[in-house]
């Protein structure tokens, strides 16, 4: 599907929202929720300190309506999740055959998390080398809107054959965002495939308050405003040429894995350099 189509979706006034994976999580409640925050009321505050929050547990299997709708009202305006696909979609032999179980998810109850909803995460396995006709029958297969709302995918890709001039190629022709993952163990392409930027970051450590150190945070929250800018960063790895300067772009970044309980430490403090509130 050509990206000229998906143009407008680049916006004037670009935001960064940082976050982290999930809200649930036994340490986070001695360094993150006040003591005696019930459970129940964990999404509440944690979605008032940050600004998104990429959901793990769909990656396990697609939740109900009434979920998705519990989710998005009890986050304030402005919030947004991150939703991982459903991993039976993708793990199947062939993603060209994918359209079905696309189809069945996002039709299955999203609607329901209204302007909450954000991006949604399609992570292929490391064992899915690169097939670049088989990824393009499923990248054409995406459904574009639900319900007259614009609809954002972002592909995250594990093995190092996706390290490559084609895939960027074909994924700038379906105007689909790469991950950015700041990982030791998967690919990091820092290509700018799609309209916004998504990064994971995976180093987060276990004896830094904030999980990754003040000059770290610095540097990704610069990382941050140039991809809000419209800019490609030369210091990142990438697998094809760098794109020019262009338009504005919303950018997330999620704290994942590695140190987990620091997580929101790092997410808060580095939404805080990126507001400028630090």
């Amino acid at each position: 599907m050509p990206a000229d189509l998906f143009a407008d979706a680049a916006v004037a006034t670009p935001s960064i929202r940082v976050g982290i994976g999930g809200w649930t999580y036994a340490p986070w409640r001695n360094n993150f929720y006040p003591a005696g925050l019930v459970q129940r009321r964990e999404l509440e505050f944690a979605s008032r300190q940050l600004r998104a929050i990429e959901i793990n547990g769909t990656y396990y299997g697609a939740q109900k309506a009434a979920t998705y709708a519990k989710w998005a009202a009890e986050a304030p305006a402005g919030f947004v999740f991150s939703l991982k696909a459903p991993r039976y979609i993708i793990e199947g032999k062939r993603l060209a055959e994918a359209g079905k179980g696309i189809n069945s998810f996002v039709h299955g109850g999203l609607a329901e998390m209204g302007d909450r909803l954000g991006p949604i995460l399609w992570q292929l396995p490391p064992s899915r080398p690169f097939d670049a006709d088989d990824l393009a029958a499923f990248l054409e297969a995406l459904p574009r809107e639900l319900d007259g709302q614009p609809l954002r995918h972002v592909l995250e890709v594990r093995h190092p054959g996706f390290q490559c001039a084609r895939y960027v190629e074909l994924a700038r022709a379906h105007a689909v965002p790469t991950v950015f993952t700041d990982s030791p163990d998967y690919p990091s392409l820092a290509d700018l495939t799609g309209d916004f930027t998504y990064a994971r970051l995976m180093r987060s450590a276990d004896d830094i308050a904030t999980g990754y150190a003040p000059a770290a945070l610095d540097r990704w929250a610069g990382h941050a405003h140039s991809w809000a800018a419209g800019n490609d960063i030369v210091e990142l790895p990438h697998a094809a040429d760098l794109q020019p300067a262009g338009k504005p772009r919303d950018v997330f970044v999620f704290f994942i894995g590695s140190a987990k309980h620091r997580n929101p430490a790092a997410a808060m403090a580095l939404q805080a350099r990126v507001d400028g509130t630090r």
